[in-house]
């Protein structure tokens, strides 16, 4: 069972259905993708190191090539050829969410994944330390579902909150993604086809999760706040005459609050800063670092794992990952690595009957590459550091 429809809970689902499990799906919205679609955020960052050697693969390569199945946008065609590139011409694309969207349906429709949309977590149920259930609700009213493993993927740790495991808070920068027509060529904007259709942000400060973050009420002050930016922009630009309202104007907000680091799980081991080039026994895959090129971290299957609930495997934003690790570890490539990860544990724990913690991380990064090349650690891209 896996919480959360964003990059990383599509890619658990997928790889748990691939593997033969019965896998279902909840997502509180009825848009695939979370942030990289219903969130507007549709800048798919690098598979690959900034000088030319590509380090992610797996799902997360395959959903950046279904992100341009519907839609405009391609991969840079001398991302290989580049040295100390910019994230722009690394291994990396834009893409419509719409069309985006539309492939991903199809792709989970295609591996059999129960899907429910509209459908939200209310609580959990826990036994002696075991997740075994969580509460839902949607249109057909409350429900109970079981599962013999679960998957975190909501981006806020919800199932492990609510389970009462002690999580991580973190901060995020005020912000809103969009798409808007804009009659004019503007320097370093991102293009969705004709020249049209472009990317807006309004941004700012950092705001600690208690005063804008994951209580109820927050949530509403801080969409309503990046929206206020927004109108604020649009103003002065029709003020001004800079602009009228038929020549710039919103096309697409966001459809979910556009946080990027809230709540986490304490993780039996937590990626930190400064382990870039740091080795893990237990790597489940490598993730370049999308702000700069020529650093590489290498991902622990332990960083899934929650110190004191059973049951349970976090993916993408929420897994256990600290200061400026957080920021690596929380965009689409690596939660769709992360996502990959959790579901073939969370399907071999259903198999064997154990829960995650109980798995010899040895035999998950087995079958991790057991049907495509699917490097683990540095080496095996011929990176040594």
């Amino acid at each position: 069972m896996v919480a959360g429809g964003g990059i990383a809970g599509v890619s658990a689902a997928l790889a748990a259905a691939r593997r033969g499990a019965k896998a279902a799906l909840i997502e509180k919205t009825v848009y695939p993708g979370g942030l990289a679609t219903a969130g507007v955020v549709f800048m798919y960052l690098p598979l690959c190191d900034g000088n030319g050697t590509q380090v992610t693969y797996g799902l997360a390569e395959e959903l950046l090539q279904r992100s341009l199945k519907y839609g405009p946008g391609d991969i840079p065609a001398y991302w290989s050829g580049d040295k100390n590139a910019d994230k722009d011409e690394r291994y990396a694309v834009d893409f419509s969410p719409a069309s985006f969207m539309l492939a991903l349906d199809e792709v989970m429709q295609e591996s059999g994944i129960d899907i429910w949309y509209d459908t939200v977590v209310t609580d959990t149920t826990v036994k002696s330390g075991t997740l075994e259930a969580i509460e839902v609700c949607n249109k057909s009213g409350k429900g109970t579902i079981e599962a013999k493993c679960f998957v975190d993927a909501t981006g806020d740790a919800d199932l492990a909150y609510y389970s009462g495991h002690k999580c991580i808070e973190g901060k995020n920068p005020m912000s809103i993604w969009g798409i808007e027509h804009l009659e004019e060529d503007v320097p370093g904007r991102r293009e969705l086809g004709k020249n049209t259709v472009v990317f807006a942000y309004g941004g700012g400060h950092d705001v600690k999760t208690d005063d804008a973050g994951i209580n109820g009420k927050l949530v509403t002050d801080f969409v309503l706040k990046g929206r206020n930016t927004y109108r604020e922009k649009l103003n002065d630009d029709y003020g001004s005459e800079k602009h009228t309202r038929n020549s710039r104007f919103p096309v697409m907000l966001p459809a979910m609050a556009q946080y990027r680091t809230t709540r986490r799980i304490d993780g039996v081991t937590t990626l930190s800063d400064n382990q870039e080039w740091t080795r893990f026994d237990d790597s489940i895959g490598l993730a370049g670092d999308w702000r700069k090129a020529g650093y590489v971290w290498e991902i622990p299957y332990r960083s899934l794992i929650p110190k004191d609930l059973k049951g349970m495997l976090a993916a993408g934003r929420c897994i256990a990952s600290d200061g400026d690790a957080w920021d690596v570890t929380r965009v689409i490539p690596v939660a769709a690595l992360t996502g990959e990860g959790a579901g073939v544990a969370a399907a071999m724990s259903a198999e064997q009957d154990c829960t995650p913690e109980a798995l010899d991380y040895k035999a998950v990064q087995a079958q991790l590459q057991h049907e495509r090349k699917y490097p683990l650690h540095f080496e095996d891209v011929g990176l040594n550091r």
